[in-house]
């Protein structure tokens, strides 16, 4: 059984470089170590090789830092080494210190110089009581000693100290990293692309501190002025003491250094927000020497180097750095202020400093900003004003319109008559992307919505109207008509921008036709997606304002007083559906008289409610008044016609007549055959209602056919998990049953029971019809 080791090091890796120094004094000092960055096998699972590590040690020495304490797995090694006794602390950074560790002391090595950091380390472990084994070996993992990580470069112009409260980006960090030293030479030079205030100069600045220890020059240098950028760079030969640098043409100054990099290695440079490739092309070295780090709101740097592109934080890391960062446990108002900003870590960092410096909750932060935004986001606003300025005009009504869509996803086929041309409209994306004002990709773009909070702030009231009731009209031109299947998956693309553009125009009491016209086809849409609550809410608020512009008789009131009957209808609520569709009708009746098709589709409405309500002789009449009205209007072979044919079918079956109801199916079934052909959703309809009467009659075998028929169709349009595919197979499974085929019999019922509780919930009444179905059934099965 192998020796355990003196020392397992547990660290962050943000402290990696101090990790590998404390390494690599210990093995120099005669005590042997496991360091995850020399000994984890690669590919090896994590967790394992961390258990590993602890049962394989003696003592544990946790490296003390503000990133040790924030992380869970570090957290998860001191505590089990705290809860043995063999915890060595050695704090490397300030930071807070968890209050069950406090009576623990440590070793510091905080603001030493490398030889009294040495020291203070070999001389701790003496005090412990730790003597060293024999000398081990050179570490055959380290082909170097590493640079003392508590000091710096002798070369070091970095501007900004250290951020004590970074967050997140680990991940980042690290691939950054791997890319740099991967050899390649296209991966020397990074850009850090991203819009502003998203954290771009911040991630360079960790770089350059969690790294420092691996590079002899670091050197940043301000790359949005040609003037700023030569000066800085030029002033990298008075610390590299060359010939050149008492030069007085600074591009001849600028040509030595270049020169002097491309022969030396181990150097950083960082070119902090760089307009674009054209600005810094001058100042690369070449040769592959070092390393290139650069911030810009420009994405376009393919030539130049591999871009990485930086987005807002993930919810969880805005959460902890808000409260880590104002010492406050509100996880629940964090959420919802990183929601609001968008996990905008310039917007996240403001917030966090405004709500330090007035001693306020962040949940009293969250209201205030819902009052005061336009105020309390004024610092982010100034990040992006010359963002704003550049653009032209164009461009500039490109993002007015889009500040009222949703801010994801936004299709560039939506946007194709905002333009005079196609080329004019990729010219104004690529304006808005050059300052990271937008994301674009081949099929849509996106805006952050704290860029289209900020862009609707910057206009007049006026302005507001008018940009909200050109989104409204965009989206109500392109959003075509949800009862017709073939058009759901651009409804589907659809549907958020619908939401959003509604959303404001209401806030400002715009456009409001139009929003009442997009709210109904919203509403539409989610009713055919069995999203039902959200349906019933997108109607109620369309009929509200329909009420409100037209008058409460109007025929567009009766349009959305009759889609609310459908959506309530299908949620189970009968008595709702009847008023609103009984209210339909008296207004179609007194505006377009008895015989209109309108009110023909009233009156068929009505009668399946009265059915399913079981007042079948006045389902019947309503029933038979609709399809008169139709086959007057219509013709006998319309498609409307075969709707109304099916329902009077639908009612005569309840009522046991079932050669009535068989006849009038039939002929619905035909004439949906011979317009649509055999495919289409209406066509399933009524093939499972001509399997459900031949069922009653007793044909089996023929209900068998045409159920088969309908599931087909269903799941060919809409896919496995439909509710249409859940009534054909519960349909199924009742007729399989009856033939004694119980095995088939519960396949079926239980895949229709799973959809619809995944559809409708448990608790709808076709879900609770088809789980007694299946009780049944379980019961009678062996």
């Amino acid at each position: 059984m192998p020796e355990n080791k003196d020392f397992f090091i547990s660290y962050t890796s943000a402290d990696v470089s101090w990790a590998n120094w404390i390494a690599w004094e210990l093995r120099d000092g005669g005590y042997t170590t496991i360091h995850q960055a020399w000994d984890f096998r690669p590919g090896a699972n994590f967790v394992s090789e961390m258990k590993k590590a602890l049962e394989g040690s003696e003592r544990t020495i946790a490296v003390y830092s503000p990133n040790y304490f924030n992380s869970g797995f570090s957290e998860d090694e001191w505590t089990a080494a705290f809860a043995d006794r063999s915890l060595l602390p050695v704090r490397v950074r300030e930071c807070d210190i968890p209050k069950l560790l406090r009576p623990r002391v440590y070793i510091d090595l905080v603001n030493l110089a490398e030889e009294a950091a040495r020291a203070a380390l070999l001389a701790g472990l003496r005090r412990d009581g730790i003597s060293p084994r024999e000398r081990p070996q050179f570490p055959p993992d380290a082909e170097k000693r590493k640079r003392f990580p508590g000091g710096l470069p002798e070369v070091w112009e970095v501007p900004l100290p250290r951020n004590p409260n970074f967050t997140g980006r680990d991940q980042m960090l690290k691939d950054l990293r791997a890319a740099l030293v991967s050899g390649r030479s296209a991966a020397l030079t990074q850009a850090i692309a991203g819009l502003g205030g998203v954290g771009k100069t911040q991630l360079a600045l960790e770089y350059c501190y969690r790294y420092a220890a691996e590079y002899s020059v670091v050197w940043w240098m301000r790359a949005e002025e040609p003037t700023s950028l030569a000066s800085d760079y030029a002033r990298l030969a008075v610390k590299l003491n060359l010939p050149e640098k008492d030069l007085a043409n600074q591009s001849e100054i600028v040509a030595g250094v270049r020169a002097w990099l491309e022969r030396h290695p181990g150097w950083l440079l960082i070119f902090d927000n760089a307009t674009g490739p054209e600005s810094c092309a001058d100042y690369l070295p070449h040769g592959g020497n070092g390393h290139i780090l650069i911030t810009s709101r420009n994405p376009a740097w393919r030539g130049i180097g591999e871009r990485i592109r930086v987005q807002q934080l993930a919810r969880t890391e805005s959460v902890a750095f808000l409260i880590k960062r104002t010492g406050k446990d509100e996880p629940s108002a964090a959420e919802a202020l990183s929601k609001t900003v968008g996990d905008l870590p310039l917007a996240l960092a403001h917030a966090a400093a405004y709500i330090d410096a007035n001693e306020i909750s962040i949940q009293n932060y969250v209201e205030l900003l819902g009052n005061y935004s336009k105020d309390l986001l004024e610092p982010v606003e100034k990040t992006w004003v010359l963002a704003f300025e550049k653009v032209d005009e164009s461009a500039s009504d490109l993002l007015n319109l889009i500040a009222y869509l949703a801010p994801d996803n936004i299709p560039r086929d939506l946007l194709k008559s905002t333009a005079a041309n196609p080329l004019a409209l990729n010219k104004s994306i690529e304006a808005l992307r050059r300052y990271s004002l937008i994301e674009a990709g081949t099929e849509s773009i996106n805006v952050h919505r704290l860029v289209q909070q900020v862009t609707r702030g910057r206009l007049s009231g006026e302005e507001q109207r008018r940009w909200v009731e050109a989104a409204l009209k965009l989206v109500n031109e392109n959003f075509e008509d949800p009862l017709d299947y073939r058009n759901w998956p651009a409804c589907a693309k659809l549907l958020a921008h619908a939401l959003d553009a509604a959303r404001h125009a209401e806030e400002l009491t715009a456009g409001q036709e139009a929003t009442g016209h997009l709210l109904n086809k919203a509403g539409l849409y989610e009713k055919q997606q069995a999203q039902l609550r959200s349906a019933e809410q997108l109607m109620r608020s369309a009929l509200e304002i329909s009420e409100k512009v037209y008058g409460p008789n109007h025929t567009k009131v009766a349009i959305r007083a009759n889609n609310l009957g459908q959506i309530l209808q299908a949620q189970g609520d009968l008595g709702g559906a009847l008023h609103h569709t009984r209210r339909a009708l008296e207004i179609d009746e007194k505006v377009y008289g008895p015989d209109h098709p309108d009110v023909a589709t009233d009156a068929s409405n009505l009668g399946q409610i009265l059915r399913q309500q079981g007042d079948l002789a006045g389902a019947l009449q309503y029933a038979r008044r609709a399809l008169k009205i139709d086959e007057e209007v219509y013709g006998p072979d319309h498609p409307t016609v075969a709707i109304l044919t099916n329902n009077l079918g639908s009612i005569l079956q309840e009522q046991g007549d079932l050669d009535g109801a068989l006849q009038h199916t039939l002929r619905a079934l035909e004439i949906g055959q011979k317009f649509y052909g055999p495919d289409h959703p209406d066509v399933a309809i009524w093939a499972n209602n001509l399997g459900r009467i031949l069922h009653a009659r007793g044909d089996l075998d023929g209900a068998l056919r045409y159920t088969r028929q309908a599931l087909e169709i269903d799941e060919k349009i809409y896919g496995p998990d439909h509710h249409s595919v859940a009534r054909d197979a519960n349909s199924l499974g009742t007729i399989l049953k009856e033939q004694g085929d119980l095995a088939g019999a519960l396949q079926y019922t239980r895949r229709a029971l799973s959809i619809l509780e995944s559809t409708y919930g448990p608790d709808h009444p076709n879900t609770r019809t088809v789980a007694e179905n299946l009780r049944v059934l379980e019961s009678e099965s062996p």
